[in-house]
């Protein structure tokens, strides 16, 4: 999938319509899952995304500990331009990480879900 496929694709699945909101909440969301995967998952991941994806989700891989999936949406929400609560940021949030199962195989899905705690199931689907 190309990087603006990917992007028209969150906007569909719940993400801003946006153009530019859309590429800022995919990237804060990558870039925050990244620093919580560990053992190469990152690098796995992003080789099966396009170009503009990779950067976010491995240029911090593995510097953060992992922390629920409330907050993980508090950080989300903190970071966007918009200024959602994470009421707001989670459907959009689930929209990324939904089109990120549209994009990458299943056995990925299956690596990255399992570096997660159990939480995040909902945001896959």
């Amino acid at each position: 999938m190309r990087h603006d496929e990917f992007l028209k694709t969150v906007a569909e699945k719940g993400g801003p319509s946006d153009r530019d909101q859309a590429s800022q909440l995919v990237n804060v969301v990558l870039e925050d899952l990244g620093k919580r995967l560990k053992g190469g998952e990152a690098s796995n991941l992003a080789a099966q995304l396009p170009e503009e994806l990779k950067a976010p989700l491995t240029d911090n891989a593995g510097t953060d500990t992992l922390d629920d999936v409330d907050e993980f949406l508090r950080r989300v929400a903190g970071k966007l331009e918009q200024d959602l609560g994470t009421e707001e940021a989670l459907p959009q949030v689930k929209a990324v990480f939904s089109t990120l199962s549209d994009s990458v195989s299943e056995g990925e899905i299956k690596d990255l879900r399992s570096q997660l705690p159990t939480g995040f199931a909902p945001l896959f689907a």
